[in-house]
């Protein structure tokens, strides 16, 4: 009897690694569609155009040359090409810093008692269910010499400060920059009141208790315990500036003159325009390199605040 026994507990452990490995074999069963499928639309496209930033393909010839690493030197000598790289960073830049920052201070207002707060939420939220295409619309009728922007300021008494806002190069960058922070505040906002929503109230009584004010609260609780939030919105903001396309293209196509061209409007012109795909692919690549750089920098700032 006791031998019996511990032959059935000796081949208990071995029928269950048994079964782990059946389903780990099934599992994969369900996975290789799916992996199949990504890599035929999204890794094998991507390889692919990468290889064409070391060629001078111009999108119609079937043999195109291969150059190496020109294209990507050239994009250091254009002028278009660093006007492009410059007014990327400065977008992705100034609108991750101005996004957060207005949003979190939104998000603590509207976190509040006050009773239009659910009003207030749906109103500053509205704007980012609304198509870039048509907020660049709006905002490019506004910008107009005759348009609302102006008005306003000639009804104020500002008359002197009318301009063509769009048409001028040193204006132009920062309207657009309004127009992104403009549309999504609000998503900003949404995070960042779903990470104050879920800090406990009891935390916070404690430090009152302790004799902590609004901003030692806020500091000392508040934003450790929003870390996750901050993160995942400065990643969000940071990635959605470097790859901004069309509120840039329907405002101002790059201009005037490129003050206002971006990598991915760059990519854009030199493809379908002047059939550059070789050069195209190169901005491509670099786009591709920033947002990586910027995402994992985000990920390990994400691992070190949870440690």
């Amino acid at each position: 009897m006791a031998l019996d026994t511990a032959v059935r507990r000796n081949e208990a452990p071995v029928k269950k690694r048994r079964r782990y490995r059946g389903f780990a074999h099934s599992v994969w069963w369900f996975v290789i569609p799916a992996a199949a499928l990504y890599v035929f639309a999204v890794v094998y496209p991507s390889l692919r155009g990468s290889l064409f930033a070391f060629t001078n393909w111009d999108g119609i010839s079937q043999n195109p040359k291969w150059v190496g690493f020109d294209q990507f030197a050239r994009i250091w000598s254009d002028p278009n090409g660093l006007t492009s790289i410059r007014n990327t960073l400065l977008i992705a830049l100034a609108v991750t810093v101005i996004q957060n920052i207005v949003g979190l201070l939104i998000a603590l207002a509207v976190n509040s008692r006050i009773k239009s707060r659910d009003i207030l939420r749906v109103l500053i939220f509205a704007p980012v269910v609304i198509t870039s295409i048509a907020v660049g619309f709006l905002w490019q009728n506004l910008y107009t010499p005759d348009g609302g922007i102006n008005e306003t300021l000639e009804a104020a008494g500002l008359g002197a400060l009318r301009q063509n806002w769009l048409g001028n190069p040193d204006t132009a960058i920062w309207c657009i920059i309004v127009v992104v922070f403009w549309q999504f505040v609000g998503y900003s906002m949404v995070i960042f009141l779903a990470g104050l929503q879920g800090i406990p109230e009891e935390i916070l009584e404690a430090a009152a208790i302790d004799g902590a004010g609004p901003i030692r609260r806020f500091w000392s609780v508040v934003r450790p315990l929003l870390a996750p939030s901050i993160t995942i919105n400065v990643m969000l903001s940071l990635i959605g500036g470097l790859k901004l396309f069309d509120q840039v293209f329907v405002m101002t196509q790059g201009g005037p003159g490129g003050a206002t061209n971006t990598i991915s409007t760059l990519i854009y012109s030199n493809a379908f325009s002047l059939g550059r795909f070789g050069y195209a692919a190169a901005l491509a690549v670099v786009l591709s390199i920033f947002v990586a750089v910027a995402s994992v920098i985000q990920y390990r700032l994400l691992a070190l605040q949870e440690r």
